[in-house]
């Protein structure tokens, strides 16, 4: 039997993308990442914005406010799970797993005879 990640048993698409699965290829896809968020910052230089609000003239305003916002969120779900947060065993009482095993019930087999 052919192993899984065998490039011959694989997609064309997933072919192409198995390079994701190298090492250092986490370190190169940020750089990408940085390279991309930087020329979209400096492409906000060559055009002219029509703004309704005056702080939208700030350059990289919309990236800076969606870190911000995405920051927040992930900070406000943090709270919020401790309010909503429910112990292990909340369900225990009405689990079907919680019930006894009726053991008398059962008949039990000796398998070595």
């Amino acid at each position: 039997m052919a192993k899984q990640t065998d490039p011959e048993t694989l997609s064309w698409i997933s072919r192409k993308l198995l390079w994701v699965d190298k090492p250092g290829s986490a370190d190169k896809l940020f750089k990408i990442l940085a390279v991309v968020c930087a020329l979209l910052f400096l492409s906000e230089f060559t055009f002219h914005k029509h703004v309704i609000v005056a702080v939208e003239n700030i350059p990289g305003f919309y990236g800076i406010f969606g870190f911000v916002m995405f920051t927040a969120l992930i900070l406000v779900a943090k709270m919020l799970r401790t309010i909503i947060k429910r112990p292990e065993d909340y369900y225990a009482p009405k689990a079907i797993d919680s019930e006894e095993y009726p053991q008398a019930d059962t008949e039990r087999l000796d398998h070595d005879a």
